[in-house]
Order: structure tokens, then sequence, then C-alpha cells
């Protein structure tokens, strides 16, 4: 009876906290972007506090240093962005032939006529476009007031570290400790993520510059940013990309060489860069990530889904300093276990193959 009242208890707090998130998202999404940032850049401040400088005036000088350059790279992005919109109708068009002439060729191989009417193309339905202007207008409304989250969390760090001290009523040293560990992993792990995220998008706009890429900015983001999705963001990403180059190029080398090359800088992020930059510690499984964006899409939309992935991560290293939640964040992790079977299995192989 007890456990059938911890399973209902269970539910109705899920439930109560979707209801939650969803009604408050006003609030807590430009807060935890807020959060987000005030983790990456508190290094900064506190860099700039050891030289002296007012804390005040360190937050805020951190805060514009990176604004500058995240407009800076916002304003190229959108100018790519742009440009492509303007290529859309003559992008249709080189599908339309290009189809035309495959289905031509592929009629006259087999015999039959595989023509078929591919005019009329849309690549953005006109009621969705109008809707994600909304959403992005919205969106760009609410990142207003997260500068100003992010100024105020790191300018009241000690009153919050305060705030743990008083509230705990034992083992305050305990209690401080794991805030401090707690945030230094976390503040790695968010900073590891970005910087993949970084080495990914020059790696790909390397490649896609010197094949000779029009938009090659804006290709190397969309390519950096849905790697944080393992596995199946690269596919998302990669067949947009090879259909672009596609529809731009007159041989069907460079898309092939454009597959290859992508799912090659994926191998290396999955098997070098990652594990070096993040720690193979904190990365989470291909299955929570998709569940964490669909979760994130329906409770907070495109918000949700970009900030949920982190958040996993997050959540999972919180879930490892208790012992008695650890197997959740093994849940959450990539660590395949190796079964006796296979294990004798390596040895044997080892021992037959290997053996001098």
């Amino acid at each position: 009876m007890n456990r059938i009242q911890n399973i209902a208890y269970f539910l109705i707090i899920l439930v109560l906290g979707a209801i939650i998130l969803i009604e408050g998202s006003f609030i807590l999404v430009p807060l935890v972007w807020g959060i987000f940032f005030a983790v990456a850049l508190n290094p900064i401040s506190s860099w700039l506090e050891r030289k002296r400088i007012p804390r005040g005036l360190a937050v805020f000088t951190s805060i514009l240093m990176v604004s500058l350059v995240s407009l800076g790279i916002f304003y190229l992005l959108v100018n790519q962005m742009l440009g492509l919109i303007k290529e859309i109708p003559e992008i249709g068009n080189n599908l339309e032939s290009k189809l035309s002439r495959y289905l031509q060729e592929l009629s006259q191989l087999v015999g039959i006529d595989l023509a078929m009417p591919v005019q009329g193309i849309s690549f953005f339905p006109e009621g969705d476009f109008n809707k994600t202007l909304i959403e992005t207008g919205k969106s760009l409304t609410l990142a207003g007031i997260v500068p100003l989250y992010t100024f105020l969390l790191i300018y009241y760090k000690d009153f919050f570290m305060e705030f743990l001290v008083r509230i705990s009523t034992q083992n305050k040293d305990q209690i401080l400790t794991w805030a401090e560990d707690s945030g230094r992993v976390i503040q790695s792990y968010l900073v590891g993520l970005i910087r993949v995220t970084g080495i990914v998008a020059i790696l790909a706009g390397t490649f896609f510059y010197f094949l000779g890429v029009n938009y090659f900015i804006l290709f190397a983001a969309f390519i950096a940013i849905l790697n944080l999705i393992p596995y199946v963001g690269v596919f998302i990403s990669s067949f947009f990309v090879i259909l672009y180059v596609f529809l731009t190029t007159d041989s069907l080398v460079y898309p092939i060489v454009t597959f290859a090359v992508l799912w090659g800088i994926q191998l290396l992020e999955n098997n070098i860069i990652t594990p070096l930059v993040v720690g193979s510690k904190v990365k989470v499984n291909a299955l929570a990530v998709i569940l964490a964006i669909l979760l994130g899409g329906w409770l907070w939309g495109i918000s949700g889904m970009v900030l949920f992935i982190p958040l996993v991560g997050v959540l999972k290293i919180t879930l490892e300093k208790n012992p008695d939640l650890s197997p959740y964040a093994y849940l959450l992790g990539d660590e395949i276990p190796v079964t006796e079977e296979k294990e004798n299995f390596f040895r044997l192989f080892q021992n037959r193959f290997f053996k001098k």
C-alpha cells in the first residue's frame, strides 16, 4: 500500500512540475539561461576581480565581452541566412531540373516512363514561416532579461553561498564543499560543451570553405549545434548540407566527399574531442539526449530543446554526488558494461592472436 502511495505522490509531483514549467516558462526560461551564462562567465569575472577590479564592473565587463562576440557571430549567421533565403527559388529550380534529368536517365535505363511533375516545390510553407517569426520575436524579447539575470547571479554569488550555510542545520562544511565541487564540475561541463561545439564548427567550416560552399559559416554552425544530439543530430544536419551541396554543384563527387568528411568529424568528435575536452564521465547517452530534446520542446519550445541538453548532463553530475541516486546517473550515461562472457572472449582472443 505504501508503495502505491509513493508512486501516486511521484506522479502527482511530476504532473504539477510539468504544469509549473509550462505556465512559468516566461520567468523560468530566461532564468535558466541566466544561470548557465553565470556559471560559464564566473571564471572571467573572478579573474578580473583578482586584478582588483570591483565586482560590479568585472561582471559587466565579462558580460559585455561575450555579448559583443555573440552579436558578431549572430550578425554573420543572420546575414548568411538572408542570402540563403534569397537563393531558395534558384535552389528549387535546380532540384526540379536535376530530378527531371535523373528520372529521364533512369527511365531510359529500365525502359519505363518514370517522369513525374515536381513543380511547385515549397521549402517554407507561409503559415509555418510566419509562426516561426512570431516565436523568434518572442524569444528575442525574453532574451533581453537574460543579461540582467546573469549579472545579478554572479554579483550575489556570495549571498547564495551564505544562504546554503544558513539553511543547512548540520555539516555546513560538507554542504559548501558539495556546492563548490558541483559548481566546478558543471562549469567544466558547460565550458567543455561550448569548446566542443566551437571545434566542430571550425572543422566543418574549414572544409566547407575549401569546398567552395557559399554560406560555410551558417552550415558550420548548423552542423556544430545539431552535433549536440548524438548520432541523430549529425544525420539530420548532414542530410540538409549534402542536399545543398548536391543542388549547387555539377558533380556527385562533392556530395559524396561531404558525406565522408562530416561523418569523419562526427567520429573524431565522439571518440577523441569530447572525451578529452568534456570528459567521458559527463557524457550522456543518445536516448537520454533525444528524450530531453523532445521533453524540452514540449515544455519550453525552442529554448527548451537547447537548454535540456546540458540540463541532462547537469542532472547526471548531481545524481552522481548522491550514492543512493548514482544508479540513475548511470542510466543517463553511456558506459556500456562488459559482461563476464565478453571479458572472457576478449581475454581468449588476446591470448590466441597476441600472445608472444
